[in-house]
């Protein structure tokens, strides 16, 4: 189900390689908490999911409060043991973590892995 915030929207789903968190719209400020709380219960579920995958395909504007976000997400993720993937960075979103250094950070994947499938 996604949650909505003004003109920011996460929908989480689960792949193959583990959950992905479909981001679109504007992450700045205001709706860093909507990203927050996907991050934290996609990071809940026990055991811990290897992988946690962020799409930012959709993303149109991310600041300095998204990145930081992303980044205090992937430190919590390593203590459960997951690994934090951004995948399909807008070309804005990817010129941020470029100038930033933030994209020898994460890993970046070019595609999204298929959903899986319901038995």
């Amino acid at each position: 189900m996604p949650e909505h915030d003004h003109d920011f929207a996460v929908t989480v789903r689960e792949s193959l390689a583990g959950p992905v968190l479909e981001c679109s719209g504007e992450l700045d400020l205001d709706q860093v908490p909507v990203l927050h709380a996907a991050l934290h219960r996609a990071l809940a579920v026990r055991p811990a999911p290897p992988m946690l995958l962020v799409d930012l395909g959709g993303v149109t504007f991310m600041d300095s409060t998204g990145l930081n976000a992303l980044l205090l997400a992937r430190i919590e993720a390593a203590r459960a043991g997951t690994t934090v993937h951004l995948a399909r960075p807008s070309h804005i979103v990817a010129r941020l973590l470029e100038i930033t250094g933030t994209d020898q950070v994460f890993p970046i994947d070019p595609d999204v892995p298929a959903a899986r499938s319901a038995r």
